[in-house]
């Protein structure tokens, strides 16, 4: 019989899910620790642990000699981006990147249509029981149909976003670090995204990211954080958007300048945006977004669902899948790029 592999979960994953991964083979011996901290791991099951499944608990590499593989919970890595063991030789990482896509992209759509169609002044007016003489005017939508969307970051957020884009009659523009190969190499959950690039009408390198949005009635921002992408939505871009388009953020707090963005939805720069994440969350309550009539402000909720625990689980076994026949693992980080 092939060597036993020992699996350590850091997370409360339900039994059933646990279950369904020991059943993929004899050879898994799966520990399950809920932890916050590394101490909260005993060193003797460090020390034998061959794949960790963890949110951002993270042993020194001398605690773990026989790890080889980190399978992380979540897509971003950002927030443990720096850790010792993230480099150390033979060990290999792995992100959830592709198994919160498909509520992103909903959320995203939902903030264009809800921009688009006025509904925050709709609502306001609700609110107030007032009928406008001037509804036909005031609550002239901007549609997706005939617009331009641009996209910032073609990964598996942005890609599932064009796919459910282009039934409302869209073009899709977005950036992409490598522009010049479409094609995804990540985890593509069965009938969602754009594995070959179909749905986008053109990719910009990051650098022509001012170009792109020049063109753009909205702009989604769905890139991962990293040392590249912090600050990548400064003055300059924002400046070079449409006063009529609007802004989504989806991403990670950092990505867009907010003092350069309160200062374009102050003076009308742009039309409005749709903010999940925040350089500093909770946002703080005197932060002049919160009172602006053309914000929608979200508590960083746009990845949630009820399925997370099973979509990563369902990743996770395809990626051990691959780990127990040798072949490469899907969603490999590198460290150097930070995702």
């Amino acid at each position: 019989m092939d060597e036993a592999i020992d699996i350590l979960i850091t997370l409360p994953l339900p039994d059933h899910l646990i279950a369904r991964l020991q059943d993929l083979s004899p050879r898994l011996r799966v520990h399950v620790q809920k932890a916050s901290r590394v101490e909260d791991v005993a060193p003797e099951q460090w020390a034998t642990v061959n794949v960790l499944y963890t949110g951002r608990v993270l042993p020194a590499p001398d605690q773990a000699p026989n790890l080889n593989w980190i399978q992380f919970h979540f897509a971003g890595i950002d927030h443990v981006r720096d850790a010792p063991i993230l480099r150390k030789e033979g060990v290999k990482a792995t992100t959830m990147s592709g198994a919160s896509a498909s509520q992103v992209a909903e959320y995203a759509v939902m903030m264009m249509l809800a921009l688009g169609h006025r509904l925050p002044d709709l609502l306001d007016h609700q609110r107030r029981s007032l009928w406008p003489k001037d509804r036909w005017e005031r609550f002239s939508p901007v549609e997706l149909r005939n617009h331009t969307v641009g996209i910032v970051g073609y990964g598996s957020i942005g890609r599932q976003i064009a796919r459910l884009l282009v039934n409302f009659g869209a073009r899709i523009l977005a950036t992409k670090r490598d522009a010049m190969h479409p094609d995804d190499k990540g985890y593509i959950p069965e009938g969602q995204g754009d594995e070959r690039g179909d749905f986008v009408h053109r990719l910009y390198p990051a650098e022509a990211i001012r170009s792109m949005v020049k063109e753009c009635d909205f702009v989604v921002v769905c890139t991962p954080l990293t040392p590249r992408t912090r600050g990548l939505i400064n003055a300059e871009v924002i400046e070079a958007m449409k006063p009529t388009a609007f802004l989504v953020d989806a991403s990670r707090g950092g990505v867009i300048e907010h003092t350069a963005l309160i200062n374009a939805l102050r003076e009308h720069k742009i039309a409005g945006a749709a903010l999940d994440v925040f350089p500093e969350e909770p946002l703080p309550e005197n932060s002049p977004l919160w009172k602006m009539p053309n914000v929608i402000i979200t508590p960083h909720i746009s990845g949630n669902t009820p399925y997370y625990d099973e979509r990563a689980m369902e990743l996770f076994m395809e990626n051990m899948k691959r780990y127990l026949s040798g072949q490469p693992l899907l969603n490999v980080v590198d460290v150097d790029q930070g995702y």
